[in-house]
């Protein structure tokens, strides 16, 4: 018998049949290896509804059953913080974060952060699984991010992650007239010596390439758009600071802006294949109030 908690299910199809429970498991469902030794822990692979052994060879028609969940332990302390929601279902849920709020704890027993409200608002229908964030945002960056409801949606959007098929797109009011219509910024990232919370480009970095395009300009200030290639730490924003552009308000890589009072940063949108589905997502964030302002504000400034 199946526990009342979600399953994935997957019909075998006639020329899949032979092969090896396993192949289906990490190829046709896209499961990790990791969470495959997870599931065999916990009794959460199916077939035809009894548990099985992975090298099994499968039959076309029959059903092969995976749990969508490993783990019911929640380690944060729920909170009613508040944040909107652009999208939810089964799977996923994608928010607007506010500006000025750290994602998650940066050491044991924080509270108030982005995860211990997404943790609440689990607990509120039901789910007591872990807050699985795919990717993080900056304290002072506003915008979109997207969590996995389950250990099954949070492993498929991370490997899109990893392969660079979950696409982010990002807005930058920035210091300076930018000349260049688009271009490309490839300059190594690591940790500052002087200050161990910044990061610098150096020679010795991990790789980092962000795309950026102009989207508008006025008297001493554009706006981008950029794409991200690379996930390092604090990217955007020592990218274009050592490209001579630093991002607006931005008083670590850059300096106080009397526009905005912090980074004019704001992750608009995210592209993505649904876990489930396999159906392909585009959504976007609006863009960030106090942004709005300073953008309008620059137009009014420059007639």
């Amino acid at each position: 018998m199946k526990e009342n908690r979600p399953w994935i299910e997957y019909i075998i199809q006639p020329e899949q049949e032979g092969m090896a429970l396993q192949e289906i498991l990490t190829g046709q469902m896209k499961i990790s290896r990791r969470m495959i030794q997870k599931l065999t822990r916990t009794k959460g692979i199916l077939y035809n509804g009894k548990p099985t052994f992975l090298k099994r060879p499968v039959k076309a028609g029959h059903v092969v059953q995976v749990a969508a969940e490993v783990s019911n332990r929640q380690t944060l302390l729920p909170q009613p913080i508040p944040f909107g929601i652009l999208y939810e279902d089964q799977e996923i849920l994608v928010i607007n974060k506010p500006a000025g709020i750290n994602v998650h704890p940066i050491h044991s027993g924080q509270t108030d952060t982005l995860a211990n409200g997404i943790a609440w608002h689990m607990r509120e229908q039901g789910l007591a699984a872990p807050v699985r964030l795919v990717h993080r945002l900056d304290r002072d960056t506003s915008g979109i991010l997207i969590v996995g409801k389950s250990a099954f949606a949070h492993q498929h959007l991370d490997r899109q992650l990893r392969e660079r098929k979950l696409m982010r797109r990002y807005l930058a009011l920035v210091e300076g007239e930018v000349e260049e219509e688009q271009g490309t910024l490839a300059y190594p990232i690591g940790r500052d010596p002087e200050n161990p919370v910044k990061r610098k480009v150096r020679q010795d970095g991990e790789p980092a390439v962000t795309h950026f395009w102009l989207r508008e300009k006025w008297k001493g200030a554009s706006l981008l758009e950029l794409s991200l290639e690379t996930g390092r730490t604090h990217q955007i924003r020592v990218h274009l600071a050592h490209h001579g552009y630093p991002v607006l308000g931005d008083r670590q890589y850059g300096h106080p802006s009397l526009l905005i009072k912090r980074q004019a940063l704001h992750a608009f949108r995210l592209s993505f294949t649904h876990p489930r589905t396999g159906a392909p997502l585009e959504l976007e964030a609006p863009l960030a109030e106090d942004m709005a302002a300073a953008i309008e504000q620059l137009k009014q400034q420059n007639g």
